[in-house]
């Protein structure tokens, strides 16, 4: 469990202004979180600094700047007494080893001049020795570069972070959900020590209260040493389903990569570089930052749960309209993904206050019936019964009002916020969860009506469900949208505005 750091350490009161590169990405967006949480004083480079200024809190200052542009880097480290190095070029078209080294250079020859007591780098496990993937042979030059310079650097190496969203959690999550059956290569049998995100975090954030006086390399892992194959199980059976591996002695990284290009979303050039570092074990060999810090990360079962809980409390408060204009992503054929789920939304407008926009919503089902293609739901609920589910048959407690709890026929309403939002937990038989949501925004004159039907699929038969039932479901709640638009309408006499 993460924890503060040993008597001796610099007192949170006594560090000064901090600069966070990378606060874009994975670690360093979440390191941001850490930081501006315990109230640190934050400053973040970044090269489109419009794009992370939403994220960031009021008092985090988010300059421009880019670490391959010497003269930029200037004034972003001009006062800094720590700086967090957190960048990469992974996903560059080019040379990402060239471009990494000259950032590196960049940001040490700066951050010297600038009187930059220290430098917090978070790189990646594997042995010096070893012919190491041109992945992490860069990250470890990383460092070293870094060192070079003469500011003192404490740097951090990792083997797989889990953590919901990051690149190696995304990836066995899409060949655990989407494959039942795996062609494994040699490489799913490499040791590996992996470390839950928080931990991780708590390393970076407890590196503020060492002294500055010499450079360190820590080596940093969970509490078990697992392959890539346990960690698949570990997620299966978190899951809920089952992993199923065939080893092969054949495939080669190269081939591996492009396996995986086919059933993941990963970028191509990113899937290929990952894949050339998995085929090295890497495992904690010094364990000095157990004695030097107060902290005991988790094994892999705790941290893939707190993976998957982390995603059920960001998935609770989401509110779907906003992160689906936000994210440029509009309602397309099969729903846009958020994590494990699939997600259908569409919107309608009605020229009616929200409390009236409400009202069909909150007879929906039972006698009241679902709006369009009532014939559709009753064979929904008669097969579900049919399966040994609850059908449609417990209809509703009353026909105008709602609480929690409820029953709505085979759904149960899960939250409920008056004349605002309702979402309704399916309780059918199904090879996943799934969620139907209503929010409802507006003023005196206008409301907006966002429809959700939210699925998280549990392995291949959840998605070949979700997809082999979509076009149902398009007509179903497409029709069902512009029916309570319409209910809404009849109230007053006004229109609705076709949903999207």
């Amino acid at each position: 469990m993460a924890g503060e750091m040993k008597p001796g350490g610099v007192p949170l009161a006594d560090t000064g202004p901090i600069l966070l590169t990378g606060a874009s990405g994975y670690v360093g967006g979440r390191l941001l979180s850490a930081l501006e949480r315990d109230g640190y004083r934050v400053r973040c480079l970044a090269r489109r600094p419009e794009m992370l200024r939403t994220r960031a809190n009021a008092a985090t200052e988010v300059v421009a700047g880019d670490v391959l542009d010497r003269k930029s880097l200037e004034a972003a480290l001009e006062g800094i007494e720590t700086a967090y190095y957190l960048v990469h070029s992974m996903g560059a078209t080019g040379s990402f080893e060239d471009a990494d080294r000259q950032a590196a250079f960049n940001f040490a020859d700066a951050a010297k001049a600038a009187g930059v007591q220290r430098i917090v780098y978070l790189g990646g496990l594997g042995d010096d020795g070893d012919a190491l993937s041109p992945h992490l042979r860069s990250r470890q030059e990383v460092g070293r570069v870094l060192r070079g310079s003469g500011v003192p650097v404490l740097e951090f190496r990792a083997s797989i972070v889990i953590g919901s969203g990051s690149l190696s959690f995304e990836m066995i999550r899409s060949l655990v959900e989407r494959l039942p059956i795996m062609i494994t290569p040699r490489w799913v049998n490499v040791p590996a020590q992996p470390i839950a995100i928080d931990d991780v975090l708590a390393y970076m954030v407890a590196a503020l209260r060492l002294p500055p006086v010499e450079s360190r390399v820590y080596e940093i892992g969970g509490a078990d040493r697992v392959t890539y194959a346990d960690i698949m199980r570990v997620y299966a059976k978190h899951r809920g389903t089952r992993v199923r591996m065939i080893p092969v002695p054949v495939l080669t990284p190269y081939l591996s990569s492009l396996w995986l290009g086919l059933v993941t979303p990963l970028y191509a050039r990113i899937g290929r570089k990952l894949i050339e570092s998995i085929v090295h074990p890497t495992v904690v060999c010094d364990d000095a930052a157990l004695k030097a810090f107060d902290i005991r990360p988790v094994g892999v079962e705790e941290a893939v749960r707190r993976a998957l809980a982390s995603e059920e409390r960001q998935f609770a408060a989401t509110r779907w309209s906003d992160a689906l204009s936000s994210g440029g992503a509009l309602p397309s054929w099969g729903g846009v993904q958020f994590g494990s789920r699939l997600v259908d939304s569409r919107v309608i407008s009605v020229a009616v206050p929200p409390a009236v926009a409400f009202r069909p919503i909150l007879r929906i089902g039972g006698d009241s019936g679902w709006y369009a293609w009532n014939s559709l739901w009753r064979l929904r609920g008669f097969l579900d019964l049919l399966a040994g589910g609850v059908g449609s048959r417990r209809g509703r407690r009353s026909p105008a009002s709602l609480g929690v709890g409820d029953t709505v026929d085979f759904w149960r309403v899960e939250a409920l916020e008056s004349n605002r939002r309702l979402r309704l937990v399916a309780e059918m038989r199904l090879p996943g969860r799934a969620w139907l949501e209503f929010e409802v925004t507006g003023d005196d004159r206008s409301s907006t009506i966002t429809q959700s039907a939210i699925f998280d699929p549990v392995g291949l038969a959840g998605r070949a469900y979700w997809y082999t039932l979509y076009p149902v479901h398009h007509l179903v709640f497409g029709g069902m949208l512009r029916g309570i638009a319409a209910a809404a309408e009849e109230e007053t006499g006004t229109s609705a505005t076709p949903a999207r």
